[in-house]
């Protein structure tokens, strides 16, 4: 019985341990000199400093085009046009095709700046401190999540616009007329609008996961007084 007994108290007393570590955890990040609000600041500027680097760099010509890391490709569905197309010497009617795609993309991410600056304007506190002891791409998931309906919707008309401006539309209206010519072949009829949409903002979050992930990882890139204090205490969660 008293083993029991002793067995019982040690079991009380751990749990009264976990519960005061987990407490010290909690509120760790208030013991470490920064405000609240400083805190949310600081994530803040992270995100604001991802977008203005990032994701203005997709805004300029051939900004997706020229990034390996977000270039657009062509939907499973046309890789065989465009192999078609070159096989037979029309490689340069292919790259063109490709390249508008891409230019595309760039004119519809000019929509997406006011949108986040919104999301971030309005996160909480207890949005900041999830990011912060998140994992690598936490306030990019975080954006996403806030922000993904409301791209898409901008963006979609954007990149028909832009595909009927640089009359995209026509140069695909004629790729794919071309290849369905071809004897034997399997005709195709993508919606590419929705495609280049789906690619333009797997491409903007991809760039702002990039700026975040040196953020947390690379003391220099915390390139204000602030990033550096707020980040700090991520390297020590």
């Amino acid at each position: 019985m008293k083993n029991i007994k002793l067995l019982l108290i040690l079991f009380i007393g751990l749990q009264i341990s976990s519960c005061a570590e987990l407490q010290q955890a909690m509120n760790q990040l208030p013991q470490e000199g920064l405000s609240n609000t400083q805190i949310a600041s600081g994530l803040k500027e992270a995100l604001n400093k991802g977008i203005d680097k990032e994701v203005t760099k997709l805004m300029a010509p051939d900004g997706f085009y020229k990034d390996q890391m977000v270039k657009i490709l062509l939907p499973q569905e046309l890789q065989k046009v465009d192999q078609t197309l070159r096989d037979l010497g029309m490689g340069q009617l292919a790259d063109e095709g490709l390249k508008l795609l891409n230019s595309a993309a760039s004119d519809a991410v000019k929509e997406a700046k006011p949108i986040f600056v919104d999301a971030i304007t309005t996160m909480s506190f207890d949005d900041a401190k999830n990011i912060l002891l998140g994992n690598q791409t936490a306030a990019t998931d975080y954006l996403k999540q806030k922000t993904q309906n409301r791209l898409y919707q901008k963006f979609k008309p954007q990149v028909q616009q832009s595909l009927h401006k640089v009359k995209a539309d026509e140069v695909w209206t004629k790729i794919i007329n071309k290849y369905n010519q071809i004897p034997f072949v399997d005709k195709v009829n993508p919606d590419l609008t929705d495609y280049v949409t789906q690619k333009a903002m797997e491409g903007v979050f991809k760039k702002v996961a990039v700026e975040e992930q040196k953020i947390r990882t690379n003391i220099n890139e915390r390139t204000s007084d602030l990033l550096k204090k707020v980040f700090a205490l991520q390297d020590h969660k």
